[in-house]
């Protein structure tokens, strides 16, 4: 090879190598401008032309910064860049790739992986928030997916388009009735729909703007259109005032939005290139006159105006504005702040905490009119990606900033983000965003339901025999006051509505029945609950059997399954105050007249022992024992159960010696039984 042609061969090279680099470094301004998308592609670009040999720590940190831009657009290609700067030993370098790479995984639902991610960051980082609260939201997913929530979630299919990004819904005021959200869906104005701009060198996405929609008459959402009046006169120069000064330059980007309670004032994000240089993200300020959105006002919230701002929302009173920054002064990432309106100024600016802040993202904060602070996080225990917290404030604390957090569950979260929640006043209901469930990662709006919580008492009162008692009454008398009366239906039922941390005790009585009592609470519920409570009235003119009474065989003695059943008997006493009652056993025909006679009466006494045992007055209680001298008159039910049984038939022994073997054990065990009559009403009345 010639000296010249050397020459040339390295001069080939030197310049292949500085343009490498310095395409590294274009990269990394964009990176430092959140043009993630752009940077992305120029880092995959560099990428291929580095070799893993001479190369390898530049290799390296290119990988996982391609790796970066795509975790940030929540682009799965994140976790294969961290593998691929894993392999040229990138953690020697940053062991933060580790951490990085454990949320990538868990926003995809890999919390195995994720897990063991966090747990190699953690070894040099052993008190980090991030991570310990990652690894701890990969050990839970699977106990948190189980967990039940009141609330009913949908999608919100008339807010949303095909292959379009819809998220951060808002009502416009305190009217339920208007809503505005951010989207990046082809304009569509009051001529019709417009071209769609230049993507994003943010998300590669198109730009996104602020889109309104209101109800009619039949409360249905009408067709969506374009903020009227801030895009009504859009700014020519604009177009070749974007970052890269390109002659497809787009124009500002809008979004996240908030509203006074009148609906005359909006706060919300805005971003617009100037001559070339992104400025980052503002809070603008619009007023609304003749139905239109005036000049946005640029709102000062920091003395420096390069410190990007986002996502307001204001309190109920409209006196504190929430935010997100990412300015000096917080955990780091992206921060809610708040400031407090002074006149025409926003003073006492500063970060919520660390009750609130991580040094991950916190980001699209909503105050509620009761007072609870709603956000998105990815730093706080969760599934994944951005979850929905709640934050009430700690009144138990001297410290009015401590908070209070709650992760909103499944019906809210899962793997991806899930943020940008908004409520119809003050209720439960409302609207929020996610992409969870959408492959290509576009998000979506859904709205949320949380039904009123209802206590119900209902079921059936019916005699011994199971039919339903028509005329039958129930006295409702709750700790609460409630004293009421409930006629039941013609079929014995009724239904009663309750209310919550009541205790309530209920008495069904009808004519010529005994009474029956029942006693709950309803202390606790955190879900609506229906209690099915059934009344078996015993009749006061004939005896009623008591079943699963059992003795020891050929003995007096009580055997354990029969106190159940005495103690229903006992209840039923206390219930009815004023009886008396004869308590009596039967045997079957089996054996002589004397020993029968003297068993059915010691059997008797053994259970008026066991209720005088449980506090029943020994006077109003009288025991007897008939042997076998009083044998079953078959009924009806008796008649159904068997029916080779005529009502009507006494299962004498006469009767019973002539049938077959298997029906005279029958006929003996119906007549060993033991009962219970009323003898009196007045016990102690007089």
């Amino acid at each position: 090879m010639s000296r010249r042609l050397v020459y040339i061969v390295l001069a080939a090279v030197c310049l292949t190598g500085c343009s490498v680099q310095q395409r590294i470094k274009r990269a990394d301004k964009k990176f430092a401008i959140g043009e993630y998308y752009t940077a992305a592609d120029i880092y995959k670009q560099c990428y291929s032309r580095l070799s893993t040999q001479k190369d390898r720590e530049l290799k390296g940190y290119v990988a996982y910064r391609q790796g970066e831009c795509y975790r940030i657009l929540n682009n799965p290609k994140a976790v294969n860049c961290y593998q691929s700067a894993l392999r040229c030993k990138y953690h020697l370098q940053d062991s933060t790739i580790f951490l990085h790479a454990g949320q990538a995984l868990q926003y995809q639902g890999k919390y195995k992986d994720a897990a063991k991610s966090y747990e190699l960051y953690l070894e040099a980082h052993p008190n980090d928030y991030v991570a310990r609260a990652g690894k701890y939201s990969c050990s839970k997913i699977d106990e948190w997916k189980k967990e039940g929530s009141r609330y009913k979630v949908s999608e919100a299919k008339e807010f949303n388009q095909k292959r379009t990004s819809s998220f951060a819904p808002m009502f416009i005021g305190d009217q339920t009735d208007a809503l505005m959200f951010t989207s990046n869906r082809p304009e569509k104005a009051k001529t019709g729909s417009k071209k769609m701009r230049r993507p994003s060198n943010v998300t590669g996405q198109q730009l996104f703007q602020l889109f309104q929609t209101r109800k009619n008459a039949a409360g249905l959402w009408e067709d969506i259109t374009l903020a009227e009046g801030l895009y009504n006169a859009p700014d020519e120069s604009q177009q070749e005032n974007d970052s890269t000064g390109g002659k497809n330059a787009g124009s500002a980007e809008m979004g996240v939005c908030c509203f006074t309670r009148d609906g005359r004032t909006m706060y919300f994000t805005y971003s617009k290139p100037i001559n070339g240089k992104d400025l980052g993200a503002k809070i603008c300020r619009s007023e609304r006159a003749s139905g239109e959105w005036g000049e946005p006002q640029e709102v000062k919230l920091f003395a420096d105006s390069s410190i990007t701002v986002g996502h307001p929302a204001l309190n109920a009173s409209g006196d504190t504005l929430y935010f997100v920054s990412d300015a000096a002064g917080g955990e780091g990432g992206k921060d809610i702040w708040m400031a407090e309106q002074d006149g025409d100024e926003w003073t006492n600016v500063q970060p919520l905490g660390k009750g609130i802040n991580t040094s991950a993202d916190e980001m699209y904060p909503y105050m509620h009119e009761d007072g609870t602070l709603y956000f998105a996080s990815n730093g706080h225990p969760g599934y994944g990606g951005l979850d929905i917290f709640k934050a009430v404030r700690d009144t138990t604390h001297k410290d009015s900033t401590v908070w209070v957090l709650y992760n909103m569950g499944p019906m809210f979260n899962g793997i991806g983000d899930d943020f940008g929640i908004t409520f119809a006043g003050n209720t439960q209901d409302g609207f929020f965003s996610s992409n969870k469930g959408d492959k290509k990662g576009f998000d979506q709006i859904y709205r949320f339901t949380l039904p009123e919580m209802e206590f119900i008492a209902e079921g059936m009162v019916s005699d011994e025999a199971g039919n339903p008692i028509t005329d039958a009454k129930l006295r409702l008398v709750g700790s609460d006051g409630t004293n009421s009366k409930v006629n039941a239906r013609r079929d014995g039922t009724y239904k009663i509505k309750l209310k919550r941390d009541v205790k309530y005790v209920m008495l069904a009585t009808a004519r010529g029945h005994l009474n029956a009592k029942e006693q709950w609470n309803t202390n606790g519920l955190k879900d609506s609950k229906t209690y099915t409570i059934n009344f078996t009235l015993s009749p006061i003119s004939r005896p009623v059997k008591m079943d699963n009474i059992f003795y020891e065989f050929g003995r007096w003695e009580l055997t354990k399954t029969s106190e159940e059943e005495l103690n229903k008997l006992v209840k039923l006493l206390n219930d009815n105050p004023n009886i008396t009652i004869e308590l009596s056993a039967h045997t079957d025909m089996k054996g002589n007249e004397e020993f029968n006679q003297e068993l059915s009466q010691k059997r008797a006494q053994s259970c008026c022992d066991f209720l005088i045992a449980h506090g029943i007055e020994a006077e109003r209680l009288t025991p007897l024992g008939y042997g076998k001298a009083k044998p079953v008159v078959a009924d009806k039910a008796l008649n159904k159960q068997y029916p080779w049984l005529p009502v009507e038939q006494v299962l004498d022994e006469a009767y019973i010696s002539g049938l077959p073997a298997d029906k005279q054990e029958i006929c003996n065990q119906i007549n060993r039984r033991t009962e219970f009559k009323v003898v009196k009403t007045t016990y102690k009345l007089y």
